[in-house]
């Protein structure tokens, strides 16, 4: 592929450089948005790097000179992470705690950091003991996420159990009916929501159109095409179906200065196999600060200094970041590309809603995504998560997105993308027996209705014409069906309260809060064995559809039994529970294995390979198993010696490299 341009980029490509630094002067809207939420609520949209989290860092300097507490929610353990490190740096560490499901530190501080789960878990405590949540103003960071398909009944919870008290203010780049949800919210929270909105990048966006050939063209005329564009379009439709010359694009991309770059792929194995395109490229020149920024990162993990991709790292400056990785790997590709040091990061789109780490250029190779269940063309909202990434806020006058040919990009898609505007974001509440269970901790049924009669689901139906049920019917009837199995199984009686097992297993605020609790009441839970204890979370903890393949011939006895004692307890209640009509997923006992061989100390490498489950997914298995026995250990006084079990059983799994902060 031999590098070139089209004539009409030469003046563009010309304006590449570093901005000359300037004072900080707060921007109109950030002005806007803090007046707004010093007063009430206030929902601001605006683009990625722009300032909202200076907003942030100055409303909680407000709350915190009249004496009041912050709660700062993300959707991600990594981004509150993140925010944890950067407020403590910016509040002193003394004032800013943290809580996640496996970090809790300094939790009286009056900043909190954390996920919007462990959020939602207080204000059910608050609401249970009759307190109110010892809070003055609550940040929702990704609020977008109030659409998220799994995960958005969290956000709504939030908003709708929130005292009106506590100032809210939410942020994000990409919703499209806010004026909607602050009415909304306006209305049961009775004080006015204020939407602040920026559509102004703060580094422009210049879209292009790599030619096979290797000639880079403008992308658009005015909202047009190119006719480079059209032409490809018209002669060659979607491109070729061989796998893209990866490091041709770089030497493309390194030509015309376009570097460091997000390269966009559809999996993890694609992300990997493209760090061999390094073999086509010349190696990185000797770097004095490149060799100690990568010195500095492996001295804080030594156990990265084997890491089988550090090579491509450190001789050509590639990495690849996706969900199979490690955390603490992760972490030091986030923190080399953050500091200028490496040249493409081959990238999974989870990363464009993750960690703040930008780009002088994005490269995307696809116009769909996969949503979970198949693929699909690409939402404007996920295309602005991408395309935010690209051009570093004091560091890049310009940032490009640079779509690339081929078997699955529909330029014209693309095209639209780039006009088009963030998709209205819908309610996701629903019911399920954890809400149900705690909702009942401190709400008669009949104060659950009215709950639901408040959320934005009844609003949004509210306001507009459809036949049959409304939404606060729906959600209430099937409230109703999860009700009258909760009082079959004994954890509600006929009034609609909680009994003592009710009550307690309202705090088992995991996936499956009856199935668990079922082992509990049947004694089916190893409490004399803190590995086999893990082992067995485990299975409850595992969220993906397949088989752990494990490299050894049948498990252990001990281990063997206590699977089979727990799936005895657990399956006549999973078959009443389908019959019933409620969903059921398949518990995977290999998951159990597998977290056996680490509770009982085997090396990661050696568990690695011998259950061949990607690194970061086992990572992920380790930590939500942990944060499982977290809600056993909840449970101290109800069941002394299952609490106790889960504590050793969380000591024995929670270590490096899984846990490294």
């Amino acid at each position: 592929m031999k590098p070139d341009i089209a004539p009409a980029l030469k003046s563009v490509l010309a304006g590449i450089g570093k901005p000359e630094p300037q004072p900080f002067v707060p921007d109109s809207f950030q002005l806007e948005a803090l007046a707004a939420i010093r007063q009430n609520d206030c929902l601001v949209i605006a683009p990625t790097g722009s300032g909202k989290t200076w907003i942030a860092r100055e409303a909680i300097l407000s709350a915190m000179e009249k004496g009041g507490r912050a709660w700062y929610a993300s959707p991600l353990k990594a981004l509150s992470n993140s925010k944890w490190v950067e407020f403590g740096l910016h509040f002193d560490f003394e004032n800013v705690g943290i809580i996640t499901g496996d970090t809790k530190e300094n939790t009286e501080a009056p900043i909190i950091v954390g996920t919007t789960e462990i959020l939602r878990n207080q204000l059910y405590d608050a609401m249970h003991r009759g307190e109110d949540l010892a809070c003055d103003l609550v940040i929702l960071d990704e609020a977008h996420f109030l659409g998220d398909a799994d995960r958005g009944v969290v956000w709504e919870e939030i908003m709708i159990y929130l005292p009106a008290r506590v100032s809210l203010l939410l942020l994000s780049a990409t919703i499209g009916n806010g004026d909607e949800i602050a009415a909304w919210l306006s209305s049961i929270r009775s004080k006015p929501c204020s939407v602040v909105r920026e559509e102004k990048r703060p580094v422009p966006l210049y879209p292009l159109f790599l030619h096979p050939a290797g000639c880079l063209h403008p992308f658009l005329e005015g909202k047009k095409s190119t006719p480079a564009v059209c032409e490809f379009l018209h002669k060659s439709g979607r491109g070729s179906r061989k796998p893209p010359d990866y490091a041709g694009i770089i030497r493309v991309l390194e030509r015309f200065n376009l570097l460091p770059a997000i390269f966009f792929l559809k999996s993890r194995a694609e992300c990997d196999a493209a760090l061999a395109c390094r073999a086509g490229l010349p190696p990185l020149r000797e770097d004095d600060a490149f060799a100690g920024d990568l010195s500095d990162m492996i001295d804080r993990f030594p156990g990265l200094s084997s890491h089988r991709q550090l090579k491509a790292l450190q001789s050509a400056g590639l990495a690849a970041h996706h969900g199979g990785q490690l955390p603490a790997w992760k972490l030091l590709v986030e923190e080399m590309m953050n500091r200028g040091r490496l040249r493409v990061i081959f990238a999974t789109t989870t990363v464009a809603a993750g960690v703040n780490f930008p780009a002088r250029t994005i490269v995307l190779f696809n116009s769909d995504q996969f949503n979970g269940r198949d693929f699909a063309p690409l939402t404007a909202t996920e295309f602005r998560q991408m395309t935010g990434r690209a051009g570093r806020r004091g560091r890049d006058k310009i940032g490009f997105m640079l779509a690339v040919s081929g078997r699955f990009m529909d330029l014209a898609h693309i095209r639209k993308m780039l006009r088009a505007e963030p998709e209205d974001i819908a309610s996701r509440l629903k019911n399920d027996f954890g809400m149900a269970l705690n909702l009942l901790l401190s709400q008669t049924p009949a104060g659950v209705k009215k709950i639901f009669e408040k959320s934005f689901a009844a609003w949004q139906q509210d306001r507009t014409v459809r036949h049959g049920l409304s939404a606060a019917e729906r959600l209430w009837r099937d409230f109703c069906l999860h009700l009258d199995f909760l009082k079959l199984e004994g954890f509600v009686d006929a009034d609609g309260r909680l009994t003592d097992d009710g009550r307690w297993a309202a705090h088992l605020r995991l996936d499956y809060p009856l199935l668990v609790a079922q082992c509990l009441r049947a004694d089916a839970f190893p409490v004399e064995d803190e590995k086999l204890l893990a082992a067995v979370m485990a299975v409850f903890a595992y969220d993906r559809d397949d088989e752990i393949t494990l490299g050894m011939s049948r498990p252990p006895r001990s281990l063997a039994a206590a699977l089979r004692r727990m799936l005895a307890a657990v399956r006549p209640m999973a078959r009443r529970l389908e019959k019933a009509g409620f969903a059921t997923e398949e518990l995977i006992s290999s998951a159990g294995q597998a977290m056996y061989e680490w509770a009982r100390g085997r090396a990661w490498d050696d568990v690695i390979r011998l259950t061949g489950v990607a690194e970061g997914d086992m990572a992920s298995l380790v930590l939500r198993t942990a944060d499982n026995l977290r809600q056993i250990v909840s449970l101290r006084d109800t069941h002394p010696e299952a609490a106790a079990c889960a504590q050793r059983a969380r000591e024995a799994i929670l270590r490096e490299p899984v846990l490294f902060l």
